[in-house]
């Protein structure tokens, strides 16, 4: 990934500091049609040393309106 990402504490994190997740959006970069945007997912407390987890968007959506 060439840009960094704009990393933020989710709204769904837990108050307490023990849950607590960052997200980041990337606009997608393909010059296919089909193609859409990204989210990435990461563990606050071990920030840039944590493992991400990226999906796209609309999957990303879809856990949230279950929510």
């Amino acid at each position: 990934m060439s840009a960094e990402l704009a990393w933020f504490k989710s709204s769904h994190s837990d108050s307490s500091g023990g849950a607590c997740l960052e997200v980041a959006h990337s606009p997608h970069t393909s010059h296919h049609t089909d193609a859409e945007a990204t989210v990435h997912l990461r563990d606050s407390k071990l920030g840039v040393r944590s493992p991400r987890f990226s999906v796209a968007a609309s999957a990303w959506n879809a856990f949230l309106k279950r929510l």
